[in-house]
């Protein structure tokens, strides 16, 4: 029963995801000279399985807060994955970056908020209303669930469009673990 929800509920948010999204983030990522990613909570995590995948496509690729992260660049990509668009700490990172002159990037459960203002785009996740209360969902599981399925779909395009074997992304992989 509680499978079933799920799977119904994440397939209705990508269901609402418009068809365009996945170029346009894949577009914005082969335009940037290094791209970085941050979220807060649930979404860092999501983000940070699409870094890996990123670096598992041949990007150059950090995650904002890793203490070998470099500074952010003008040319350079900045990724928030934000349901709210209103994390203060998102918003300072997008501040930031918006000053140094790199392109934002915001994956979203709204298509209206403060990092949506400051972003280049905003990747809105199936639409605002889906996001009410879901029992057995709580607290930003389907915007979290429905965003990593979006980028791991994203990162099958890119494999596929780019004929990037696997083989060659498992030479990419950390062999320390």
């Amino acid at each position: 029963m509680h499978q079933e929800l799920v799977i119904n509920k994440i397939s209705s948010i990508l269901e609402a995801t418009p068809d365009g999204h996945d170029k346009a983030l894949v577009d914005m990522l082969d335009q940037a000279k290094r791209i970085f990613i941050s979220g807060a909570g649930r979404s860092k995590l999501v983000g940070n399985f699409f870094a890996m995948r990123l670096m598992h496509g041949g990007y150059d690729v950090s995650v904002v807060g890793e203490i070998v992260t470099p500074s952010i660049k003008a040319g350079d990509l900045l990724i928030i994955i934000s349901g709210s668009g209103e994390t203060e700490q998102l918003i300072a990172f997008t501040k930031k970056a918006k000053e140094i002159g790199a392109k934002i990037v915001l994956i979203s459960a709204k298509d209206d908020s403060t990092i949506g203002d400051m972003a280049d785009i905003t990747l809105q996740i199936g639409r605002s209303e889906q996001y009410g209360k879901v029992k057995g969902m709580p607290m930003g599981t389907v915007f979290e669930l429905s965003t990593l399925l979006f980028l791991e779909a994203t990162i099958s395009h890119v494999i596929h469009d780019k004929g990037i074997e696997e083989e060659v992304m498992r030479s990419r992989h950390a062999n320390l673990e």
